[in-house]
């Protein structure tokens, strides 16, 4: 099997190449990612718990999804297909918002990220895919604000983050 590369980018989402994603995550290096926050018609957000075997931040909760574009996929598309991959349904989803962060792993290892974050619907349960997810749950943003301040051990090191953002933006 490949390893997975990911698309390295300036701070204006300009390309300069790729790397193979262990790499850039061990040398730390701005790559392009996307976060997907799916609501539903009671204003809740689907959360999931990373599964017990990944290889970093394993079972810690976290956005609906997140992963890399690949060459010559759109925001959108990359969203989408990783939504079907990890959740277990599509749905149309916006691109909200796009930002610069930088998070460390639990194992040594950080993200450098420009993170598009999109959002979507859906009202029914998902589908979920064992090897990536070991749980999920809707919440309530303003819930998930407060269980943050609470546990922040809970949850993986970028949604802390990134749901900040979101959440300013919805609110």
């Amino acid at each position: 099997m490949n390893e997975e590369v990911v698309i390295l980018v300036n701070e204006n989402n300009e390309e300069l190449g790729t790397m193979p994603k262990m790499e850039a995550h061990e040398k730390a290096v701005l790559h392009r990612a996307f976060s997907v926050f799916i609501m539903n018609n009671n204003g809740e957000t689907m959360l999931q718990q990373r599964a017990a075997d990944k290889y970093h931040s394993p079972l810690l909760w976290t956005n609906t999804c997140c992963s890399h574009q690949r060459i010559g996929e759109s925001n959108i598309e990359a969203g989408r297909r990783r939504l079907q991959e990890e959740m277990g349904f599509d749905t149309e989803l916006k691109e909200l918002f796009s930002f610069v962060y930088k998070a460390p792993f639990d194992n040594g290892l950080t993200e450098h990220e420009l993170d598009h974050v999109m959002m979507g619907y859906y009202n029914n349960e998902p589908k979920i895919n064992t090897n990536e997810v070991a749980n999920w749950q809707w919440m309530k943003p303003a819930l998930i604000k407060e269980d943050i301040e609470k546990f922040p051990e809970k949850y993986t090191a970028w949604f802390k983050i990134i749901f900040e953002r979101f959440y300013e933006h919805i609110n």
